[in-house]
């Protein structure tokens, strides 16, 4: 079985800037990573299998909604301790950092935001567990970018709600025991629904032929006359504002897992280069690989500086969706170039499943577009800075 070797770059000394209880989280899982993902991953990766066998250690180190409170099953940890997980689930792979992004940020953040304490103390307990999983339901079809165009619908029918509609690219999908979906009522305004597996009408075909996040079930959500109880309604707050809000905090997630991807492939590839010997010396040793090596650690660097001072305003509550935006599109872009350029230090091998790059590559080509594009995320700065909505 093969070794993970990886030692986590940190240039600027930035653990002085963490907790102890921040280290202890972020070792927890590097080890678990390290034990249970890596040995495993290329294999899934090959069949396209998401390896539910690791959903329980996922729930152990603090996986499923770290920053939820410990009342309902969560960890009770700040959001830099959340970071900081995503940042190592995803230097084991993208498509295991969705998961549990899915589950912390998209199912049980609306549920303890926006729904009532009923379906807190039913819900979040299972899902912090690893008992239930759950995924999200916004994109449709036809509407990605501009989710506010969805067309999926319900309908008051007195005693029940019954919804109709479709969404696709839900990761978690095909096996997941709950869906938050996001409908328009009658009179156009969007809300939230808790929608049960098991419930007629509803199902979850899994989508096939994936060159991208390969380790990660990926379906749609078909809603054929459902009928859902009243009391599965998140009452709390409505509008395309309710479901942003999540993306919010997944994107921050975003951000830090793009760096725990951009930091295995450096990694990799400093690895390589002290090994690798051409012209009579390792090939690190020559000016380009040394350029290389050196534009990835400063980006590194630079994107590990960001999202701790987005962490930092997190916890304290002033975090803009703006702020978000730039750091999950900066990080992710940066993460990508790196890949790019640690595939070409190693040759052909960086093509094959002895090493990791190539399946960081290929996730990274579905988190530069999901949760809003790489050009989404430059609109919305754009209109922070000049107040000019560029989307109308």
């Amino acid at each position: 079985m093969k070794q993970d070797l990886f030692q986590a770059p940190d240039y600027y000394q930035l653990d002085d800037l963490l907790s102890e209880e921040h280290k202890l989280v972020r070792d927890a899982a590097r080890e678990w990573v390290k034990r249970d993902v890596s040995p495993i991953i290329e294999d899934y990766a090959q069949k396209a299998e998401f390896p539910t066998s690791i959903i329980s250690g996922l729930a152990e180190i603090g996986a499923f909604g770290p920053y939820i409170p410990e009342e309902y099953g969560g960890a009770g940890l700040d959001q830099i301790s959340y970071g900081l997980i995503m940042q190592e689930i995803e230097r084991g792979d993208s498509g295991v950092r969705s998961t549990a992004s899915v589950q912390s940020s998209l199912v049980m953040y609306p549920i303890w935001k926006y729904g009532t304490e009923e379906q807190r103390k039913k819900y979040l307990p299972k899902l912090a567990s690893g008992e239930w999983i759950g995924c999200f339901g916004l994109t449709e079809p036809d509407h990605g970018s501009n989710p506010g165009g969805m067309v999926t619908n319900y309908k008051d029918m007195g005693d029940h709600y019954l919804l109709n509609g479709a969404k696709m690219w839900i990761s978690n999908a095909p096996f997941a025991q709950i869906a938050v979906v996001w409908a328009k009522n009658e009179e156009g305004r969007i809300h939230g629904l808790i929608v049960e597996r098991g419930m007629e009408g509803f199902s979850t075909p899994e989508t096939h032929g994936k060159w991208s996040l390969r380790a990660s079930a990926t379906g749609e959500l078909i809603f054929d006359n459902v009928k859902v109880p009243k009391e599965n309604l998140l009452p709390n707050k409505t509008g395309l504002g309710a479901p942003l809000g999540c993306l919010d905090s997944a994107r921050y997630g975003i951000a830090w897992g793009a760096i725990g991807a951009a930091m295995d492939c450096y990694d990799t590839a400093l690895r390589y280069a002290k090994e690798r010997i051409q012209f009579g010396k390792p090939i690190g040793a020559f000016q380009l690989q040394q350029k290389k090596l050196a534009e990835m650690i400063t980006e590194i660097t630079k994107a590990q500086l960001l999202t701790w001072r987005l962490g930092v305003l997190r916890n304290e509550g002033k975090a803009t969706s703006a702020q978000i935006s730039m750091a999950k599109r900066n990080n992710v872009a940066m993460a990508k170039e790196i890949c790019s350029e640690a595939r070409q230090m190693l040759g052909g091998m960086g093509i094959t499943g002895e090493y990791s790059i190539m399946r960081h590559m290929m996730n990274l080509e579905s988190v530069i577009t999901y949760e809003g594009t790489h050009d989404i995320h430059l609109l919305i700065t754009g209109l922070d800075v000049t107040g000019l909505n560029a989307f109308k």
